[in-house]
């Protein structure tokens, strides 16, 4: 099987790269458990001092694979996805995500657990669970407690699709840069980064990630199960299949 994550290491920096853009890097279950081993082996790295999370393809993560969801259930998935989210909160070094274009629903998850998202000003942005009989349940527990409360109450209920500019001023990017200035800006980051000392980093992420890792640990169990409940029920049955079907869901008001 073809891998889907790749790592590669230099000057300090552990460069992990998502390469599914067939499924425009969907969070199935080998994209799930390549990505945590590839963090895994950036933690054991002595000569590491930060992540850099990136992608190939038009799109950072769309989310869940609906079609494995759709035939497999979520209740393993699930799990998966709050573990995978927890390693990243609580990797002893910082991480660093590169945004170039679109990202959805749980990548923007994958974005709420990382410590610095630096993205192209040309990218767009959804939570689209609600319109697919779901909601951001999981995902929630690393956004709340860094987005602006009135824009997660606005688009986590209507999916509305918002440019970078708004990405940043809301809290889910921490900034949007035209596309050529984008290498520069995390480079930028990177040289701070590799001027920390390891103990430095690990204990100053502790101190700004607390709110996050606390609401993992103390929700995440109880977030896995709703989604996995959601998505077995009939009206996420009916949304995944229109949405695999490109027709609109039999709920929606036309």
């Amino acid at each position: 099987m073809e891998s889907v994550v790749h790592l590669a290491v230099g000057r300090g920096v552990a460069t992990v790269t998502l390469d599914s853009p067939r499924n425009r890097n969907a969070l199935s279950r080998q994209l799930i458990e390549e990505l945590s081993g590839r963090l895994e082996a950036a933690t054991a790295d002595e000569d590491v001092r930060a992540v850099l999370l990136t992608h190939t393809g038009s799109v950072f993560c769309a989310g869940a694979d609906l079609g494995e969801a759709a035939a497999e259930g979520m209740d393993a998935g699930s799990r998966r996805l709050i573990d995978l989210l927890t390693l990243i909160v609580e990797l002893p070094k910082p991480v660093v995500a590169k945004v170039t274009g679109k990202a959805r629903a749980g990548g923007l998850g994958l974005l709420g657990a990382c410590d610095v998202v630096l993205a192209d000003d040309g990218g767009d942005y959804a939570f689209t669970e609600a319109r697919l009989g779901l909601s951001p349940a999981m995902i929630s527990l690393t956004l709340l407690p860094r987005l602006d409360p009135r824009a997660a109450g606005r688009y986590f209920v209507t999916g509305e699709t918002f440019g970078a500019a708004e990405a940043e001023r809301i809290g889910l990017l921490t900034r949007a840069v035209p596309a050529a200035e984008l290498d520069a800006a995390v480079e930028t980051v990177l040289a701070g980064l590799r001027a920390g000392s390891p103990q430095g980093l690990a204990e100053s992420k502790r101190l700004v990630t607390e709110p996050v890792r606390r609401a993992l640990a103390e929700r995440g169990a109880e977030m896995a199960a709703r989604s996995a409940r959601l998505f077995s029920s009939p009206e996420a049955r009916e949304g995944m299949s229109a949405f695999l079907q490109k027709r609109p869901p039999s709920w929606a008001v036309q």
